[in-house]
């Protein structure tokens, strides 16, 4: 997330009542506050993402009985103003030579239990634990999973921007060539794809071919796309700061009657999570919905990951469709749907929509052919 910047549709207000929700939710929890480092947590709660990484300590404290601080140097004070969330917070900077934790200890409960974002450094933490050795901590992912997974209606927007971006570089990578080039080569007109159509970071362009497509994580490499075989692409980024993930699956010529039966199998278990979307239904009901199609064909053991994550400033987060995840659904959680089936040594399929909770039942943010597109 670093140096990536969120939309400027979002003003102080929208910053100021985000921070005075993630502080309710922290006391709710049993917590004496947050503790939230540059990352996409920090981003979606004031605006500002530091340009580049940095040891020196950056923090935003949010208590439920203080207003929130942002403790940062003060070389970089002049960027952490000019975010959109800067009126809704104090600054407090601090210059090299200064003890940046006994400034921010003054700010903190010296017995509370605070939530800590996942990526703050550990050696932040650990001079924090030193200055308070009376204080404890919980990640934030465990202690808030849900802290950003609802979104409201300018999210959902941007959101839908995104997703319609993404379906429009599909659109025209069908169009290229991919028998007798390499993925790489493919990866590379897909990124490009992504930038022409808004996305101001690509995080993944993932072209898998062949027996490639058996990985769901293929690493894209050099390896020649070949007439007849199956390629997953799976790809996305941040448009406006909000994230696209979606993945459809390709054939170079004809495919044989297997192929076809596997990729339609694919798309009527995407199709059996969709419908599953629903107010009230547990996370895990997706998952179980799309699984059981697989399963019940007999490749269960071939569908290898979870079926759906969180977005929205980052293109992975809570919440999860996976087994044992009881959050339910609420309106407004955005996750995607991506059931796959992986054979080894051979193909691998993956169709996947991002979908958002509505008040009756899901919508698609993604709308390209779920069917097996044919390329050159």
């Amino acid at each position: 997330m670093t140096g990536s910047r969120p939309a400027a549709s979002f003003t102080a207000d929208d910053y100021r009542a985000r921070m005075e929700r993630a502080a309710r939710a922290a006391a709710d929890a049993g917590l004496a506050g947050l503790l939230v480092a540059p990352g996409p947590d920090l981003v979606w709660l004031t605006g500002y993402a530091p340009t580049a990484d940095t040891e020196r300590l950056t923090l935003l404290v949010l208590a439920p009985d203080r207003d929130p601080v942002l403790v940062v140097p003060t070389l970089e004070a002049p960027d952490a103003e000019k975010a959109a969330g800067a009126p809704a917070l104090t600054l407090r900077d601090w210059t090299d030579g200064k003890d940046p934790y006994a400034a921010t200890a003054s700010l903190l409960d010296d017995a509370g239990r605070f939530g800590v974002s996942d990526n703050a450094w550990a050696l932040h933490l650990l001079a924090l634990q030193r200055e308070l050795p009376g204080t404890s901590y919980a990640s934030l992912t465990e202690a808030l999973p849900m802290l950003r997974a609802v979104k409201d209606p300018a999210e959902l927007e941007l959101l839908a921007a995104a997703g319609a971006a993404a379906d429009a570089a599909f659109e025209e990578i069908r169009k290229v060539r991919f028998g007798g080039r390499r993925e790489s080569e493919v990866a590379a007109d897909l990124a490009g794809l992504l930038r022409r159509f808004g996305h101001s970071q690509v995080d993944f362009t993932i072209v898998a071919s062949g027996p490639n497509g058996a990985n769901p994580h293929h690493e894209v490499g050099d390896r020649v796309v070949e007439d007849g075989d199956m390629v997953v692409l799976d790809f996305g980024g941040l448009k406006d700061g909000y994230g696209s993930d979606t993945s459809r699956t390709v054939h170079v010529g004809e495919p044989t009657d297997e192929e076809r039966r596997v990729h339609d199998l694919v798309r009527e278990a995407q199709e059996a999570g969709f419908r599953a979307v629903r107010p009230g239904a547990a996370c895990q009901e997706v998952d179980r919905a799309a699984r059981a199609v697989i399963a019940d064909a007999g490749f269960g053991e071939y569908f290898i990951h979870r079926t759906g994550h969180g977005i929205g400033v980052t293109t992975h987060e809570p919440p999860y469709m996976i087994e044992g995840e009881e959050q339910p659904l609420v309106p407004g959680m955005c996750f995607s749907v991506e059931p796959g089936i992986y054979l080894p040594g051979r193909f691998g399929v993956r169709i996947e929509d991002i979908v958002t909770v509505t008040e009756d039942g899901g919508r698609r943010l993604n709308d390209t052919a779920r069917e097996l597109v044919l390329v050159e």
